[in-house]
């Protein structure tokens, strides 16, 4: 079993190599004569935000990473592979942080291994959203030794914090020329009682704190405010009451004319759910699960969907006039899966572009993606 395992993670690991390095190609030699140089992103002033969703995986997934580091310790830099031709060109790439670190040798199922982090940072996302209901499975430990281990290969993060001082600090990154909030909330932790005397420790998702901290990160000078939400009814694929009603309140909000939210991206439900454009604001109620593993439903039966999520990507347009707002110009979704048998998260337009056979995981997640009607405000699958 191991064996043909690691045949399928060799051969898919190969597909998804030639796939990158076609894209490249392209990119270099276009068979058309070339044309007056057009503009790039950068030179326009605008910047590309890529963002992903929950990475948890399970037992499966880190047998895999194990397996990719020769049995000894963890490597998860082969089954992020497939992706990083997307996040590595972006200007700015968020992912989302499910689940905590644990110490070398820890089997106890609550936690990571600290190689998840590092896989994070090296294929290119530069932050990671922290609030889940997870983030106090291993206690406020948990939490210390998560942020440690992103402090230390530089992969900032929002969500969770070590002190209240902290907790207090704005998560401010560069894109381009615009200075970008990074914002994390989480609805519950999984019945767990906040550290006592910390309360700061996990930031608890209410509407009051969330329009205040955005207020507060456009007043320290956030061109654009990114909030990330842990929320939803796992395995559903239509977004719940509480996000539809959340959302709408959300992008309402306005300060001096100017929304005080530009982007909200969801996790939790562990499968994908729609985008929608609600009040000027796109809004992706849920992106999947980037990692996982073998997920089940509520009656225990394996759910392939709970490995299939999405890569959201954002071009935002500098303001027509001082002191207006960054506004969406492009808006798109990649479609990836959790390859369970391979150990692999796949580019699914990229594979089948080489002739692996996803496309019903593709068109599937599509349809939801497009349920809501984001097709008629712009939205569309990238590559």
């Amino acid at each position: 079993m191991i064996n043909r395992r690691r045949q399928a993670a060799l051969a898919l690991t190969a597909l998804l190599a030639t796939a990158a390095a076609c894209q490249n190609h392209e990119r270099r030699e276009g068979g058309a004569p070339p044309g007056p140089p057009a503009p790039s992103v950068a030179a326009a002033g605008r910047f590309t935000l890529v963002a992903s969703g929950d990475v948890l995986p399970q037992k499966s997934a880190i047998d895999h990473a194990n397996l990719d580091a020769g049995g000894n310790g963890h490597d998860f830099g082969p089954m992020l592979a497939g992706v990083q031709p997307v996040v590595s060109r972006a200007d700015l790439a968020l992912c989302h942080l499910a689940t905590v670190s644990g110490t070398v040798g820890d089997e106890s199922g609550r936690t990571s291994p600290p190689q998840l982090v590092q896989a994070l940072a090296a294929v290119g996302y530069d932050g990671c959203s922290t609030a889940s209901d997870r983030a106090l499975d291993d206690g406020f430990a948990g939490v210390q030794r998560t942020l440690a281990v992103m402090d230390q290969v530089g992969l900032r993060h929002a969500g969770t914090a070590r002190t209240e001082s902290e907790a207090g600090t704005l998560t401010l990154l560069t894109a381009g020329r615009a200075r970008v909030a990074h914002l994390s909330y989480t609805f519950d932790v999984n019945g767990n009682s906040l550290p006592p005397g910390q309360p700061w420790a996990v930031s608890l998702l209410d509407e009051n704190r969330v329009l205040g901290d955005a207020r507060a990160a456009r007043k320290a000078g956030a061109d654009v405010v990114v909030v990330s939400v842990h929320w939803g009814t796992e395995g559903k694929d239509a977004p719940d009451q509480q996000q539809l009603t959340l959302a709408k309140r959300l992008t309402a909000s306005r300060t001096g004319g100017r929304p005080d939210i530009d982007l909200i991206l969801g996790t939790h439900a562990h499968i994908p759910q729609a985008y929608e454009k609600i009040n000027g604001t796109w809004v992706v109620y849920s992106l999947g699960d980037q990692i996982a593993g073998e997920m089940y439903n509520s009656q225990g039966r394996q759910d392939p969907r709970g490995n299939e999520s999405t890569l959201a990507r954002f071009t935002f347009a500098p303001p027509a006039r001082p002191g207006g707002r960054w506004e969406v110009a492009k808006a798109e979704f990649v479609p990836q899966l959790y390859d369970l048998d391979a150990g692999r998260v796949v580019d699914l337009n990229a594979a089948i572009a080489q002739g692996a056979d996803y496309t019903a995981a593709r068109d599937s997640i599509r349809d939801i993606v497009l349920s809501r009607g984001a097709e008629k405000d712009g939205l569309v699958m990238g590559e």
